[in-house]
């Protein structure tokens, strides 16, 4: 009788498939006040209910701090995570923080912003060399003519966003284009300062012709935009003064359609939070992930903003 139930038991035991294992993954932003990184929140969230086994993490410095980031980093490596996939808002010392990590036996990967020269595992997220030459390849088509533009970016110690820089400079090399001096002026991923060096930078210039924000940051204080297009609004309805803009959210295709804004330029976030759960449960599963995972660009005009905003 007892040698039957063990029988039985072992039987049942060998049916009954074996648990997922579970993982802790984290999602480190830039600031968690820049509303882009809201959408890779989302997309890490969906993504990690639809596997089940997976917890998303989503924590970084509430504004653009890349000391309080390492620091996050170094409690979750403490706290020995799964698995950290974080936006690099200064390259040097996330390239220590990512060290550390690695260390500690914690694969990591990048999105949004990579930090090439570090122990992280994979990239995912935009070719942002190629996101700034289409910012500037849409300047020239909207404006050949040329003129002076000015840039404005975010962090100075983004990877990301220089080579985004180097982008917009390298499509406009050759062109009737001219950078002024001093640009780009850097906001710190901060969307009041965006707008407001929006103003300055046209006020320091009066005859300048275009701005191009290699991020969304001015865009994201909607309000605060919307005020200073209006100043320039004849202009821009007259193609004197023009705005190409990094980013798609939806403030910001809404903004276009009104007529405040010429082109866009968008990544897609959303996509990076699914694709940065799915790569780092394939490390952790011993499988083999690209190096390099790109997300794709959205180009967007006053023609195709109406379907973007369906």
């Amino acid at each position: 009788m007892r040698k039957t139930l063990f029988a039985a038991v072992a039987v049942a035991m060998m049916a009954t498939p074996a648990l997922a294992q579970s993982y802790k993954f984290v999602i480190v932003p830039k600031a968690m006040n820049n509303p882009f990184f809201d959408f890779a929140r989302d997309g890490c969230l969906k993504r990690a209910k639809e596997l089940g086994n997976i917890e998303c993490i989503y924590k970084g410095p509430v504004e653009h701090e890349p000391a309080t980031q390492a620091q996050i980093i170094q409690d979750f490596v403490t706290q020995k995570v799964d698995g950290l996939a974080i936006s690099v808002a200064d390259v040097a010392a996330m390239t220590k923080s990512i060290a550390a990590a690695s260390a500690a036996g914690i694969p990591v990967i990048t999105f949004d912003s990579d930090a090439p020269g570090s122990k992280r595992i994979a990239y995912i997220g935009t070719n942002n060399k190629e996101f700034g030459t289409a910012l500037g390849k849409q300047l020239l088509k909207l404006r050949p003519d040329g003129g002076k533009y000015a840039m404005i970016s975010g962090g100075p110690g983004a990877e990301n966003l220089a080579e985004r820089v180097n982008g917009v400079r390298e499509a406009l090399k050759g062109s009737k284009w001219s950078e002024v001096p001093g640009s780009p002026s850097f906001c710190n991923d901060d969307p009041a300062l965006g707008v407001q060096q929006m103003t300055d930078l046209r006020t320091a210039t009066p005859d300048l012709a275009a701005i191009i924000p290699v991020g969304g940051w001015p865009m994201f204080a909607p309000e605060g935009f919307k005020a200073f297009a209006s100043k320039s609004k004849k202009d821009i309805d007259a193609g004197k003064f023009t705005l190409v803009v990094a980013d798609t959210l939806r403030m910001q295709l809404e903004l276009l359609k009104e007529g405040y804004a010429n082109g866009l330029v968008g990544q897609r976030p959303f996509e990076m939070g699914e694709k940065a759960m799915d790569t780092l449960l394939a490390i952790k599963k011993g499988e083999k992930v690209s190096d390099i995972i790109y997300t794709g660009l959205d180009i967007v005009t006053k023609e195709n903003v109406a379907k973007m905003l369906k």
